[in-house]
């Protein structure tokens, strides 16, 4: 499978299974954590998330400009990977829930999560330029798109166990306790600590609470969410072990990555082609930062779409499906909640690259193998299609509208607003797990075309001495993508759901057209 690659493939891959393990852990529990932590709404958790997310992409930038300035990528990839694991150590630290010092705890939890983006920031853009770098000898340099596919697939390895590791460390930390898992018990002790559960909603926690033999509502809610929220944290320290994992075998790799200091002589003695010539005119500079810029500005609209993943998603996966059908019993504990679905698509990579790429090579040994512009389009109609998915099965399963399952009381004592549950949507009115699934799925055969080929798009046609500066603005754009995902939260606590989804078909077809209108131009560039 690496048999045509530079040898630092495998160990720069493997070197980032750490920071994607990290990452999904995030994806999978983060909105979760902070609903259950903190109280928040939907709308709420979810502006945290965005700029979460905002924030590990936008400082790829920084890292790409610390790197290219100080031409020691291998030294800044290095302290990204320290303070990653420094982050996780901040969050993984058990607190008291509920929360009685609000602001203290939720401005600790801000900083820790600003620490792994930056050290995100410092790590991720950086690796990928030297990937990118690897192939800028002749010898790889038609091999760059199945490079960075095999790349991405190996880095998604880790990212397959975070999300199911992270439901089994708090269901476990549940059962060690005495308690049961549920999904809509945190929002109920929540409102009935606030004091604004009605009747009805009073009667579902009493009869939970009562099959663990508590009677009094008041300390199980108390001790339920203490419980909850501490199975969290440990599940962000698994993290933690993950990046030491990757920081090993980073060293350990360290001196097959291209190094900075002799890159120049190494470029002009291999004899390369004029797409990676140092002495590149500054015309042709300027149209290639010109269509880097336009395809990250089409880009954005796929992030906007495909994280909601760990939004709008997640939310729907607790709040609308059926997640008595993926529960899994161990002897010790069960794994299940919302949270189980991500681990659909990072396996879904690791295990449709070879499928995708071999797709790739036989187009490519008939002539017929599309440019990278032109998969990118092709990738963002997939990503449309997966929403029309989500669109049809919320239509017809007539899901009700989110309002009519949350409202939002004040609390008459405290004058404190809280989105507190009214009614839970029965078992039998939920949709399938398959309809969350198949979306999935089809939103990674989407990511397998955009993803891996854009961050090859960019090693390619960025100017050499942009490279970090580049990647990081492939990251950028990302980041402008993470930072509309509020929207989706808004719409889907405002408008039907099944309308929602529409908006993010709308969002990657303008996406895809775009592409299609830019493709001869971008060709062009990239030759």
């Amino acid at each position: 499978m690496f048999k045509d690659h530079p040898k630092g493939l495998l160990g720069a891959a493997l070197s980032n299974m750490g920071e994607r393990f990290g990452f999904y852990i995030m994806m999978a529990i983060l909105v979760l954590f902070l609903q259950a932590k903190f109280g928040f709404d939907g709308t709420q958790s979810g502006l945290i998330y965005s700029i979460f997310y905002f924030s590990i992409y936008i400082l790829a930038f920084v890292g790409g400009l610390i790197a290219d300035k100080t031409k020691n990528f291998k030294r800044t990839i290095l302290i990204g990977l320290v303070l990653m694991a420094l982050g996780y150590v901040l969050i993984a630290i058990p607190s008291p829930t509920p929360v009685k010092e609000f602001s203290l705890y939720l401005t600790l939890t801000c900083i820790g999560l600003f620490v792994i983006a930056f050290g995100n920031g410092l790590f991720k853009g950086n690796l990928q330029a030297l990937v990118g770098k690897m192939y800028d000898n002749e010898k790889y340099s038609k091999m760059r798109d199945s490079g960075f596919s095999l790349f991405y697939m190996f880095i998604n390895i880790g990212a397959v166990f975070a999300p199911l590791i992270a439901v089994l460390v708090r269901n476990w930390w549940l059962s060690a306790n005495g308690f049961a898992y549920n999904a809509d018990m945190p929002a109920l002790c929540h409102g009935y600590l606030a004091n604004t559960l009605n009747a009805e909603t009073t009667a579902q926690l009493g009869e939970f609470a009562a099959q663990f033999g508590q009677t009094d509502l008041m300390a199980f809610a108390n001790e339920y969410l203490n419980v909850f929220t501490t199975g969290f944290h440990y599940a962000f320290g698994c993290a933690i072990f993950a990046m030491c994992i990757s920081l090993v075998i980073y060293l350990t790799n360290k001196k097959n990555f291209p190094d900075e200091q002799t890159e120049l002589a190494n470029v002009q003695k291999a004899n390369l082609s004029a797409t990676t010539n140092v002495e590149m005119d500054a015309k042709e500079i300027k149209q290639r930062m010109y269509a880097l810029f336009a395809v990250f500005g089409v880009v954005i609209f796929f992030w906007f779409s495909f994280h909601q993943n760990g939004l709008t998603l997640t939310n729907f996966a607790k709040e609308y499906t059926d997640l008595s059908m993926v529960k899994i019993n161990l002897n010790f504990t069960t794994i299940e909640g919302a949270e189980v679905f991500q681990s659909i698509n990072p396996l879904c990579v690791v295990l449709l690259t070879p499928v995708i790429m071999g797709l790739f090579g036989w187009l490519r040994a008939r002539g017929k193998e599309p440019s990278t512009p032109k998969k990118i389009a092709i990738g963002m109609g997939i990503a449309a299609l997966a929403y029309v998915v989500m669109a049809v099965g919320s239509y017809i399963a007539d899901l009700p509208l989110w309002s009519s399952l949350f409202e939002k009381v004040t609390n008459p004592e405290t004058g404190k607003t809280v989105v507190n549950t009214i009614r839970v949507l029965p078992q039998d009115l939920r949709v399938t797990p398959w309809l969350l699934i198949g979306t999935y799925v089809i939103l990674t055969v989407a990511e397998l075309f955009i993803s891996p080929l854009g961050i090859s798009f960019v090693s390619k046609v960025a100017p050499q001495k942009y490279q970090g500066i580049m990647q990081g603005c492939w990251l950028g754009a990302t980041a402008i993508g993470n930072q509309l995902l509020f929207i989706g939260a808004i719409l889907y606590q405002a408008i039907p759901i099944w309308m929602t989804w529409c908006v993010f078909v709308v969002a990657c077809l303008l996406s895809m057209f775009t592409m299609l209108f830019m493709l001869r131009w971008l060709e062009r560039v990239a030759k």
